[in-house]
């Protein structure tokens, strides 16, 4: 039996009085995969998420959740956890307690000890277990709300900036306790203003902008739909490369790079095929290459092509 979409919206509409929050929407998320929201700020992200975790209702298209429909009622859909500004926490109890509390609301069932410490665990927080809530960090609460959502065994986790005042460690944490879920077969939908991010750990991105999906699908898609990029190189002959690079059909050398990290930087602007021949030219010269790397990332750069038209008719 073929599994249905974790989340599959069709012609999705709210408006909060006057202003159009979402304007026919629609949005597709298979099981095991990591789905990346993005959006200026105003873009409907916030709602789209909300929706999702039934704390609003659509006013108009269609909603599926794991295969069922999704109606009026508010309500989390089966199945379904994860948070929207922030986890909701009770400061004056500890990691461990709130856990507790926040699963018995759910019903109680998944308020062992042994789960609670197994998700605390998993997020990296058993050494503060039994430290109040208030005194956490941003990063430490993003990870505790992360806990309380995984305590319910979610196939669809939505999350909302999760990244969120995370150090390196935090976000390593994540990182992984994300991407073992949708190894495991969760789907998961989350938004966030980190670029790096979203490239790390999503397979698909939908760009939202004033309430419309203007791109949806497979990262490697919106990569070769950008057009040309500017790539940073660094290698072991400055001079060499510059001269490949000048000579290399549907090459364009960007002046001004100066330095990067102490090493001298050379800029060229290409579509990737033509980068790829830049690359076997330096091998075949016996130049050596330190780094190659977009300037301004794929998906970055797609965000600022398709959502600043937008912005600057509103």
């Amino acid at each position: 039996m073929e599994t249905p979409p974790a989340v599959r919206a069709r012609g999705i509409t709210r408006c909060f009085d006057e202003v159009v929050a979402l304007d026919g929407v629609d949005l597709d998320v298979e099981p095991g995969r990591i789905h990346g929201l993005v959006g200026p700020n105003g873009a409907g992200k916030t709602t789209l998420l909300g929706l999702l975790l039934g704390l609003a209702a659509a006013d108009s298209g269609s909603l599926h959740i794991l295969g069922a429909p999704v109606g009026r009622a508010l309500a989390a859909p089966e199945g379904v956890a994860g948070f929207v500004d922030g986890p909701g926490l009770y400061p004056s109890l500890t990691a461990r307690q709130n856990l507790a509390a926040l699963a018995a609301l759910r019903g109680g069932r998944d308020a062992r000890t042994t789960a609670i410490d197994d998700v605390l665990d998993q997020v990296g927080l058993t050494d503060v277990a039994d430290d109040k809530a208030r005194g956490f960090s941003l990063g430490m609460r993003q990870r505790l709300g992360l806990a309380a959502a995984l305590l319910a065994e979610p196939r669809l986790l939505v999350l909302d900036e999760p990244s969120n005042g995370l150090d390196p460690a935090g976000k390593k944490h994540v990182h992984g306790v994300l991407t073992r879920l949708a190894a495991e077969g969760t789907a998961v939908v989350l938004s966030s203003h980190r670029m790096d991010d979203l490239e790390a750990l999503c397979s698909e991105v939908t760009i939202l902008a004033t309430g419309r999906v203007v791109f949806s699908g497979p990262l490697s898609k919106l990569a070769a739909e950008n057009g040309e990029l500017d790539y940073r190189l660094l290698t072991s002959d400055p001079r060499a490369a510059r001269t490949l690079a000048a000579g290399t059909d549907g090459v364009r050398v960007v002046e001004g790079a100066g330095e990067w990290r102490g090493a001298e930087a050379l800029v060229v602007c290409a579509l990737v095929p033509a980068l790829d021949e830049l690359v076997a030219r330096l091998v075949r010269e016996g130049v050596a290459i330190r780094e190659l790397a977009p300037v301004v990332s794929p998906l970055e750069a797609a965000f600022l092509t398709l959502t600043q038209p937008q912005e600057d008719g509103r």
